[in-house]
């Protein structure tokens, strides 16, 4: 279980050690955005060496469609990183491809078939939002979705995507909840964009609780400090945990019924699911922190 990512500029050795000693459940060692092409081939070799023997590290390379790309992947998966983040996929064929690649790289390093995850930012590019649900059966390596808005915005030649009080503007709402949507109907677990203020803890608050609310099991952060705050939004309170599992022993205790009377309101199948969704979160967050 998730609940913050934490993206480091892989050129930075004194941000991957601040990051390393960080609260995030993960973190994201960029090789796309934050690292200029002169820095890479060095910060390629800083990778290589900081993902290995983790199971929390995370890569994002350079669109597939890129150079870079394969020279990013080669000179990371010696290290076994936990997964990719694929930025700029123009569709799931994206990540079938980059399935296809992490397949030859994990025979050629002796890592074990199939472990590299794959996390694609589905949304950078106008193109893809017509295809986002061909990422449902795509490939077993899925292991969430997110969104991105800058890059779209950019694409589309917009001036902004948020309005004046921080809220996204339609288009890139509509973004998020394709994301949403189309994670959702893949079966895995969907993330949402970083909050790019980062001295607003009170407004990341806020979007974070919001992200949970609508259906996101975690999301990117850029800053250390924002990662309290994720973690604590996307955390599982008591008093749910408690209502699901009155919910699941009280479905267990009438089977084959299709609704029943809880606390004076009507809970059908789909309060069911949710409620198991919340324990086997609950459970994920426990292990977790045991670790």
């Amino acid at each position: 279980m998730i609940r913050s990512f934490l993206f480091v500029p892989a050129d930075s050795e004194r941000k991957m050690r601040n990051a390393f000693v960080s609260r995030a459940d993960a973190l994201i060692l960029d090789l796309e955005d934050s690292v200029t092409a002169e820095s890479r081939p060095d910060a390629r070799v800083l990778v290589r060496e900081s993902v290995e023997g983790r199971d929390d590290t995370w890569v994002r390379i350079n669109p597939l469609d890129s150079e870079d790309a394969d020279l990013d992947l080669e000179a990371i998966m010696p290290g076994a990183p936990t997964g990719i983040v694929l930025p700029k996929p123009q569709s799931a064929a994206d990540a079938i491809d980059l399935a296809f690649r992490l397949d030859e790289l994990e025979k050629a390093n002796k890592l074990e078939p199939g472990t590299t995850r794959i996390l694609p930012i589905c949304t950078e590019r106008p193109d893809a939002m017509f295809s986002l649900g061909g990422y449902a059966g795509a490939t077993d390596r899925l292991a969430g979705l997110s969104w991105g808005a800058e890059d779209l915005s950019a694409a589309v030649g917009a001036s902004a995507n948020r309005d004046a009080d921080g809220a996204w503007l339609p288009p890139y709402e509509l973004a998020r909840s394709m994301c949403l949507f189309a994670a959702a109907a893949a079966e895995v677990a969907a993330f949402d964009t970083v909050f790019t203020d980062f001295r607003d803890l009170d407004g990341l608050a806020v979007y974070a609780s919001n992200a949970r609310r609508d259906g996101f099991s975690g999301m990117f952060a850029i800053h250390p400090a924002q990662i309290d705050v994720i973690n604590d939004a996307f955390r599982i309170r008591e008093e749910e945990i408690e209502r699901a599992q009155r919910i699941v022993d009280l479905f267990n205790a009438n089977p084959g019924t299709g609704a029943l009377g809880l606390d004076g309101e009507m809970i059908d199948r789909p309060h069911l699911i949710q409620a198991q969704r919340i324990l086997e979160l609950a459970a994920a967050i426990e292990e977790k922190q045991k670790a």
